[in-house]
Formats: C-alpha cells, structure tokens, sequence
C-alpha cells in the first residue's frame, strides 16, 4: 500500500481544495436552488428592451436569486444575455440559475394575462384598458388602429377601426405587440361576425359599416339585455319614416368634455355624428359594440314604439306618441329630483355625523 508522507500531504491538500472550491463555484453558478419563503412564488416583470443587466435588477428586486453576480456568470457562460423574452415571469422557490434563465430564453414561466373589453368602449378607452393591464402604449395601439393603410390590410374599407374591435375577455403575455393586440381583436369580431349575419344584413339592405354604426348607438343607450332589440326597433322605426334617430350617445361621442348630462344646447353642437341636427345614420360608429348589440340591430324587435326614455330607477320607457313620450320624459325628471334630493339629504346626514 502507498503511503502518503506528512510532506506530500501537504503537496496535495493545496489542489485538492482549490479544485473542490471550484466545483463548490459551478454548482452555486448554475444549479444551486434559489430558495425563498413564499408559496405562491415571485413575480418578475421583464418590460420591453429590457438588457441582460436591467433584467438581473428586476431578479434581484424581487428576491427571485441569491446573488446577481453568480447570474450574471452563468448568463454569460452560457451565453445567454442577448435573447430575452419580455413579460411578467412567475418563478417559484428552488428553481437554479440555469433553469431561470433558459426560461427567459423560451418565455415558459411567462404568466398569461386576461384582459377584459366592456361593451361600448371606443378605441381610445380600450387603449387605456391594454395600457393598464400590460403595459403596453395606447398611443401606438390608437394609432394602429387608424392607420387607413393597416385597416384596408385587415379588409375594412373604413376610415379607423371603431366599431370593429371586438368587446371579450382576452388573454395576453405583459407588454404584447400592439398590433398583435390589435390583430385578436379584429380577428374576434371576424369570427363573430360569419356568412349568416351579412346574409341578413343584406337582407335589410345595410352595409357592414351601417350595421355596426346603428349597433353601437343601440349599445350606447342602454346595457339590459332584453331592451336592446326594442331600442334597435324604434330606431328602424324612426329610419322608416325619415325621422331624426335623436340618439343622446351620437351627442356624447362629439363633446369635448363628455361623457356627461346632457344640456339642451349640447344638442345644437354642430357635428356630423349629432343626430339631433341630421337625418339618418352618423359617419361612423360611436364605440365598439358587442355581440348582443349587434344581433339585436340585425334582429330587431318589431313594434309600433317611435320613443324610449330612461325611467330612472333602471330601464327605458318605450312610447308610441309624443304625447306619451312627454308624460314618461316628465316621470323620469321627476323620479331624478327624487333621486337627487334623497342624495343632498343623504350627504347632509354624513356630513353631520
């Protein structure tokens, strides 16, 4: 057997330990579990143009490594520092170095993000919405969206896309492409909007453009599902017989300062869209409708109604006449006072508590 002298030990320890210390270095860089209390993991947002060193800040921030610099080596040992997928990553405890930041490579732990379009909401609105939940510049989504030469690449012989982005609960990586954004939305009302329903529209000899216009005005004036086709039907009706549509939501889309109540010389705003002042359809559509809006422009509920106020307690009063229009407009001024005195008393009571 060979026996190590006191003098050779002390020839090999040196080595020996430098090596051990550098295989204790390779695994604390690449496989050493980043470890932290927190069950439900950590978010990392990793916004556009982000370089390799802004994405080990934002690791850091949220505690998702131990030690930026041991990151730092293994990106650039495995060359991993100039491709990064941009979004807000989820990483949960004992994941290493190298699974972190092969997973920025590929995007996998990149949480999908729903993002809800109400009904009648404009283009500008909707920007704000993607703005909010991703991060994303409603500047450019608005401006995409009235890009002549994009809206005739996506089929639509219109001035801008209002009335054709589809109002649903969408799902999208933080900070997506604006036009990719765009591009589901249009795509949404596509799918929707299928062979059946422009064979009705032709049926009522209306253009696309038309059946949007009129829908999104059905849309704007009230969101109770079952009045929605008797709305579209007093508007057929009133377009029948060549009356103004008078539709306070074509008055709202033009004020510079609204949404807000409406006054009576608001509705002498000289605009095209103001339908107090001109016969028939406006340019365009005044928001995004959504399915029920459109279905009940194309179906709409056959009456005799010419008129429709709100109630004030929910809902519309629909009327035959003006004379009966007048007695429901006076009921909904008073049910209003009634409203807004209960809420001067209802503040006095808290102001003096």
């Amino acid at each position: 057997m060979i026996r190590l002298s006191k003098e050779n030990m002390r020839l090999w320890l040196p080595p020996a330990t430098i090596f051990f210390v550098i295989l204790l270095f390779i695994f604390s860089v690449f496989w050493l579990p980043n470890s932290f209390d927190d069950p439900s993991g950590r978010i990392v947002t990793i916004p556009r143009g982000s370089s390799f060193k802004a994405a080990i800040d934002s690791l850091n921030s949220a505690g998702a490594i131990r030690s930026g610099f041991t990151f730092k080596v293994a990106g650039r040992l495995l060359g991993y520092t100039k491709s990064i997928k941009v979004g807000k990553y989820l990483f949960h405890s004992g994941v290493s170095n190298t699974t972190i930041l092969q997973d920025l490579q590929e995007g996998k732990s990149r949480m999908i993000l729903p993002v809800s379009i109400p009904e009648g909401r404009r283009i500008v609105g909707i920007a704000r919405r993607f703005s909010a939940d991703l991060g994303i510049d409603s500047a450019k989504f608005v401006s995409i969206c009235r890009d002549s030469d994009y809206v005739r690449h996506r089929g639509f012989e219109v001035g801008s896309l209002e009335g054709y982005l589809m109002p649903e609960t969408y799902n999208f990586y933080w900070q997506t492409d604006e036009k990719e954004i765009v591009d589901q939305l249009v795509d949404g009302f596509k799918q929707f909007y299928v062979d059946s329903l422009r064979k009705r529209q032709e049926e009522l000899k209306m253009t696309m453009h038309e059946v949007l216009t009129l829908a999104s005005i059905v849309e704007g004036e009230s969101g109770i599902d079952e009045e929605r086709p008797m709305i579209a039907g007093v508007y057929w009706n009133r377009l029948k017989r060549r009356m103004k549509l008078e539709a306070d939501p074509t008055i709202q889309y033009v004020l510079p300062d609204g949404p807000r109540r409406l006054l009576n010389r608001d509705l002498k705003f000289k605009s095209p869209y103001n339908t107090y002042l001109n016969y028939g359809l406006p340019p365009g559509p005044i928001n995004n409708p959504g399915k029920k809006a459109i279905l009940a422009t194309l179906y709409p509920e056959k009456h005799q109604y010419l008129f429709f106020v709100a109630t004030g307690v929910g809902g519309h009063r629909f009327s035959r006449t003006f004379t009966e229009h007048q007695k429901a407009a006076k009921a909904y001024r008073r049910a209003r006072r009634e409203v807004e005195k209960q809420m001067k008393l209802s503040n006095g009571l808290t102001n003096k508590g």
